[in-house]
């Protein structure tokens, strides 16, 4: 038989080599002490079908199209069929979540198949979610169902194109197998059909995986972990030390300051930031209830289970990070023998976060430098007018583009026809009070003030305005119209929804319809308003 493109897939698998394996061989849920994970083999499916892949990170696993759409392809990532050099596993850490420690959390639904070296020179680890059970899949069934692996496939590469940090998604596929699910925890459950993503980063590992073995008082364990991490992923700093490990934790204290800010600038809630979701790489991981902010409102969460709290609320997200880092630093201190730079770290992230955020708002209102003393009160009350009435935030920021600057703001702007510019922004334009619009004409006065003293062209403004203010997200509402055709044997709209979101800062003149805001029908419909983690 000719060898395929699948079949020269180079693995070479440093986590696993370099860290222990759980002597137990069977696969059956339980606590896994003494190591960072557990060989087990994806369950078999009945009729995987390929429902879309992305052709930018199959590129990157240097896979053409002939592989992708093969039976080969198909059978791999739904777990039925294992390449050369893989040999799966599932790995073990711990977490808080919603600010309580949660102990062993694992991959429970999650098996790697192992990490590939591109013609690059890259290494890259590929996951398939939804492959069955795992030692760490707790009272689960290690399955994921259509609905959450579309949200997971689509946004991944969504957050991707619009230039977030963000881990990728290769494919899905469906099992041809129906999954049991209570979506709303209400004692309803009803049988969905199953599905599975593939997804691909550098690296998986997360602020939890060193957590459980700092728990544990694993501190051997722990030092195996944080020097394989640092020797795989940050060689950059040098060989495994004192020195070293401070250095990598202000990294990623760094790395995950810029990660939320690009949240934040596209409007992006992850809603469940506990501190197994938070990648030591400072990618966004793991896509399970999150949401598009879609009419502004800072305190926002698109997870049910958080509705109470709304600790993992969007104007918050930055705050929990932190948290988060801090929980990261308890378990590394250990290594280090005192706590001082590390609260140094913890203190610059705050800075770090607050300078590229200011950064990041000046982006978005078209300025090229950044006077906290003026801009600080500006961008405060642009913020304030937002929340004040519904208005659409992706919808609001690229309009504002098409804003002119007079040579004279003082003369113009002062009547009520600068709101046509935004009027299909609003959503709800009977919130538009002479008071609001009074308001607003004065923010827009001193914009235009502000703006003018840059002295740039209004085209090149509205060009620079147009490269960080994306045109098109996966709102809500798109990815639940996706999902219902999709449980129909509809997969259209996923293939077109794809394509979309490789362009989200152009004007797709043929796509305009899905840059509209939220219609009436989806304002409190389940999937295009919260969602809950069941998947």
């Amino acid at each position: 038989m000719d060898k395929t493109a699948l079949d020269s897939l180079i693995f070479d698998d440093s986590f696993t080599r370099a860290l222990p394996a759980d002597s137990e061989p069977r696969n059956y849920r339980r606590q896994v002490i003494r190591s960072c994970y557990s060989h087990v083999i994806p369950t078999k499916v009945s009729k995987p079908t390929l429902v879309s892949y992305a052709k930018e990170v199959a590129a990157q696993l240097n896979l053409d199209s002939d592989a992708c759409e093969s039976d080969q392809f198909t059978q791999v990532f739904s777990g039925n069929d294992l390449l050369a050099g893989m040999r799966p596993y599932a790995a073990c850490y711990g977490g808080h979540q919603f600010g309580n420690w949660a102990g062993q959390l694992g991959d429970g639904r999650v098996i790697n198949l192992g990490e590939i070296v591109n013609p690059q020179g890259e290494r890259l680890t590929l996951q398939i979610k939804g492959s069955g059970l795992t030692p760490y899949s707790r009272t689960a069934d290690g399955l994921a169902v259509l609905r959450s692996s579309v949200r997971e496939f689509l946004c991944s590469e969504a957050m991707h194109h619009l230039g977030v940090p963000t881990t990728r998604a290769l494919s899905l596929v469906l099992t041809g197998e129906k999954v049991k699910r209570d979506m709303f925890y209400d004692g309803h459950p009803q049988m969905e059909p199953g599905a599975i993503v593939c997804r691909v980063a550098p690296s998986f590992i997360r602020f939890g995986n060193f957590q459980i073995h700092a728990m544990r008082g694993e501190m051997e364990l722990l030092k195996a972990l944080v020097d394989y991490t640092l020797r795989h992923h940050f060689p950059h700093l040098g060989e495994p030390s004192k020195e070293v490990y401070i250095a990598w934790f202000q990294e990623v204290c760094s790395t995950t300051a810029k990660m939320i800010v690009e949240w934040m600038r596209v409007g992006f809630v992850h809603g469940v930031m506990n501190t197994d979701n938070m990648s030591i790489l400072g990618l966004t991981i793991d896509y399970g209830p999150y949401g598009w902010l879609e009419n502004y409102d800072p305190n926002w969460t698109p997870n049910t289970t958080d509705a109470g709290r709304r600790r993992y609320r969007f104007s918050h997200q930055h705050k929990i990070a932190l948290w988060n880092l801090y929980q990261l630093a308890n378990a590394i201190v250990p290594l280090i023998g005192e706590t001082e730079p590390l609260e140094e770290a913890l203190d610059a992230y705050a800075e770090i976060y607050t300078q590229q955020w200011l950064s990041m708002m000046g982006k978005k209102l078209g300025l090229h430098t950044i006077n906290p003393e003026k801009d600080d009160a500006l961008i405060a009350e642009l913020l304030a007018i937002l929340e004040w009435v519904e208005t659409d935030m992706t919808l609001f920021y690229r309009k504002l583009a098409n804003i002119l600057i007079s040579r004279n703001p003082s003369k113009d702007g002062g009547d009520e026809d600068f709101l046509s510019i935004f009027m299909d922004a609003y959503y709800q334009p009977e919130q538009l009070t002479s008071e609001y619009k009074a308001r607003f004409g004065r923010w827009i006065q001193s914009y235009k003030s502000r703006v003018a003293e840059e002295n740039i062209p209004d085209d090149i403004r509205q060009k620079q305005m147009n490269a960080v203010n994306p045109k098109y997200v996966l709102r809500n509402y798109l990815a639940q119209q996706a999902i219902d055709r999709a449980e129909q044997g509809d997969h259209a709209m996923i293939a077109e929804l794809l394509e979309l979101l490789r362009h989200p800062y152009d004007e797709q003149p043929d796509k305009e319809a899905f840059a509209s805001k939220r219609p009436d029908w989806a304002r409190n419909r389940p999937g295009c308003s919260m969602l809950s983690c069941s998947s």
